[in-house]
């Protein structure tokens, strides 16, 4: 089972509201195949900052209204 990442991400809801772009898409768009668009949505896997920029540039919005880092809770002393 692959380990999710900390940052989380609104792409799913951000393509439903871009006309319903497809996956293939928004991977076309950016330079990286489906499943990596794929990995990314479900926090699977963290983008480059490069992708995540570009994926930002496609919404046309700021990166942090794309991602969010969520950080570990048990690290706090």
């Amino acid at each position: 089972m692959a380990k999710s990442t900390r940052i989380k991400n609104r792409i799913r809801e951000l393509r439903f509201h871009a006309g319903e772009m497809t996956q293939a898409e928004l991977a076309r768009r950016i330079g990286v195949t489906r499943q990596t668009v794929l990995a990314i949505e479900q926090g699977k896997y963290s983008p480059s900052l490069e992708v995540a920029f570009q994926i930002a540039a496609v919404f046309e919005t700021p990166l942090t209204d794309v991602f969010e880092y969520a950080p570990d809770d048990s690290r706090q002393a």
